[in-house]
């Protein structure tokens, strides 16, 4: 009966390693992705910042403060130490990308402007702003199973 036990919890805990590693690749992985787009094509980027329904300096600092955000999420989250924080940025940033394709979709602004990247910008309003909920779940999910791990 212990060993069955033993066994058990070895299969749980192995099982959330693999969530907790599926999650943070992904993420890594995206954030790596659109921050580095962004940086390679900044002219394109920048004017897409520009391009939204904010004020123009909000615009200046939101062109740099977004891909190095991103950029700087993917190392929080490639290391173990930092993981946390990289998981806590990750669930803020993509509450704020998710405000505001929802409010998008709802049709809160005149325009509809985007600075995603790359497969990003082939969704709908709608196909992305599920996407990001389910990233935004699966944050909410590994920090769930983590809670003991991430405990200050």
């Amino acid at each position: 009966m212990l060993k069955m036990l033993s066994h058990n919890k070895n299969l749980m805990m192995e099982s959330k390693l693999v969530i907790e590693q599926t999650a943070v690749f992904i993420l890594v992985m995206i954030w790596t992705y659109t921050g580095m787009e962004k940086l390679l094509d900044w002219k394109r980027s920048w004017n897409a910042f520009h391009n939204q329904t904010f004020p123009k300096e909000l615009a200046d600092i939101i062109s740099y403060a977004v891909p190095i955000s991103e950029i700087l999420l993917a190392l929080l989250l490639a290391f173990a130490l930092t993981r946390w924080w990289g998981l806590i940025g990750s669930l803020l940033l993509l509450t704020v990308f998710n405000t505001y394709v929802g409010l998008i979709w709802w049709g809160a602004f005149p325009r509809v402007p985007c600075n995603c990247a790359g497969f990003l910008e082939s969704m709908g309003w709608a196909e992305h702003f599920w996407f990001n909920a389910a990233l935004t779940l699966s944050i909410v999910f590994v920090l769930w199973i983590n809670k003991k791990k991430y405990k200050s």
